[in-house]
């Protein structure tokens, strides 16, 4: 069986900040790490959504060509990634078979008429004589009545099509003023899978985290909106369905089969041929997996997963969608258009990695906003890491002397450990924040126990040895340059460790340079 993990393709208006890889991005690839040290197969995946609106109104406020920034972001967002470790095994292009894969999954649907026809009133910019979507609108949700843009309030996650944003604004040019106009596009009508959806989610209760299932709920409540499939403006995949002459396809109609070409990018990458890539999603094995923000939760648990459905159970539905809330800087949130963030690279650059990824999954935004702070990074790592850490170099140092034994109470204290921290892995409960607090504690524990050990003259004993090795496997999908360097064999599964009634003691490495603990 094959995991296949989808983090969505960021928007490629900028480069990546410590706002994203504490969301989606760290997630998905802690858990696919965590997939490979248990020897199951899984293809982690990404790529960039150029479709979207945002990049224009980017582009315009840097003076750049919408083409120009998409390629330059493409290439800083896929070198942030590596820089922070995020190991995607395919990052796909937006290139011409992205395009035709999007045009393959989107065709059948029109020809067998799951798409209808709505004349709808859009806002529109008279002045530029255009048509406002998206990105390029904003004004006040009318449900919690936050600020939003056009199509989705980030605040609530609930839609707010065509003319439904009160006091709508053009994004670009906030003094023209804005009225309504008319347009004949082609909709997806939600309502007509109302019942499979709630069949789906009535599955999904007490599984998944609950601002999910709280959104499903209130969508369910009422009628479910159409969904634009097709937009009278200029920037996007042109439509190529007859009568949406001058349209493009919206780019959150792209998500699934864009999704669909991250995955057969990364499974030909891992040698697979194009038709066994292509049929990954087609595979009733697989199972299907998303890590994404919060505001986008309406687009992939209801639009997206209707549109899979709409093809009659050709591909494999999501198993588990696994959503994160803002991650705030200094209590505000990160902004790019206000230069209030971090960039997701320079802070590698000025952190050793391991403590990043610990300190991210400490504070990341799993059921509500959480905030980064530079100053509480510096203070947390050094207490709940590195100086645990460091007393354990200092308690556990191998001697030459060969192998110890392990005996049946210290493989139980192992498994009961590795049950904890196996939880924090497991998709239903999945939480980086109880991991890196669960690795705090039996780091602590066993440092505690080594040095009782030595206040009574003697070295670490079998049985400690033998849990710092279990831990520090479990411990590897996000401390993963500390765990890289061990005299550990990477291709064993964790599990077999369980059972071994011998441990060979080894040179535990430092997380950082000595001075840094000075």
């Amino acid at each position: 069986m094959t995991t296949l993990i989808i983090a969505p393709p960021p928007t490629p208006n900028g480069d990546l900040h410590v706002g994203h890889l504490a969301g989606p991005y760290l997630a998905g690839d802690v858990y696919a790490r965590m997939l490979r040290g248990e020897g199951q197969g899984v293809l982690y995946a990404t790529g960039t959504d150029d479709s979207q609106t945002y990049v224009v109104t980017s582009a315009a406020k840097l003076n750049l060509t919408p083409e120009a920034l998409c390629a330059q972001a493409a290439r800083d967002i896929q070198d942030t990634l590596k820089l922070t470790g995020v190991q995607v095994d395919g990052f796909a292009p937006f290139d011409e078979r992205y395009r035709a894969t999007v045009l393959a999954f989107l065709t059948p649907l029109f020809e067998q008429g799951k798409f209808e026809w709505r004349t709808v009133t859009f806002p529109y910019d008279p002045v530029r004589q255009e048509f406002l979507v998206e990105g390029l609108v904003g004004g006040t949700c009318p449900v919690c009545l936050s600020g939003s843009r056009g199509g989705l309030c980030e605040a609530c996650g609930h839609p707010n099509n065509f003319m439904e944003l009160l006091d709508p604004v053009s994004t670009l040019h906030p003094r023209h003023p804005v009225e309504g106009r008319e347009a004949r596009i082609l909709v997806f009508p939600l309502e007509r899978y109302r019942a499979p959806l709630e069949a789906y989610y009535a599955r999904q209760e007490g599984r998944w985290r609950p601002h999910i299932l709280q959104l499903v709920r209130e969508l369910l409540a009422a009628p479910l909106p159409d969904f634009p499939v097709t937009y009278p403006v200029t920037w996007g995949i042109p439509s190529p369905f007859p009568g949406t002459e001058g349209q493009v396809l919206n780019a959150w109609v792209e998500g699934m089969p864009a999704s669909m070409y991250c995955s057969a990018t990364a499974g030909e990458a891992g040698g697979l041929s194009p038709e066994q890539a292509a049929a990954l999603w087609e595979d009733p094995q697989a199972r299907l997996v998303y890590f994404l923000g919060f505001d986008n939760s309406y687009f992939w648990g209801v639009v997206h997963l209707a549109l899979l459905m709409a093809h009659g159970g050709r591909f494999v539905l999501p198993d588990v969608i696994v959503p994160n809330e803002f991650y705030e800087l200094e209590h505000e949130k990160f902004s790019t258009s206000r230069g209030h963030l971090i960039w997701a690279r320079d802070l590698t650059r000025d952190v050793p990695r391991d403590l990043a990824r610990y300190y991210l999954a400490l504070t990341c935004p799993e059921h509500h906003r959480t905030n980064f702070s530079r100053s509480a990074l510096e203070k947390l790592t050094r207490e709940r890491l590195l100086v645990p850490w460091a007393g354990l170099q200092r308690h556990f140092v191998p001697d030459g002397t060969g192998p110890l034994p392990v005996t049946p109470a210290g493989q139980d204290a192992a498994r009961r450990m590795a049950e904890r921290l196996r939880a924090c892995y497991a998709l239903e409960t999945f939480s980086l924040t109880r991991l890196a607090d669960t690795l705090t504690q039996h780091l602590q524990r066993l440092y505690r126990e080594a040095d009782e050990a030595r206040a009574q003259g003697h070295a670490p004993s079998g049985d400690l040895w033998h849990q710092l090795r279990v831990l520090l496997h479990l411990a590897s999908p996000l401390l993963i340059d500390a765990t890289a360097s061990l005299l550990l064999d990477q291709q064993q599964p964790w599990t077999a460790l369980l059972d071994e009634s011998s441990v060979t003691p080894f040179a535990l490495p430092p997380l950082v340079p000595e001075p840094a603990l000075a």
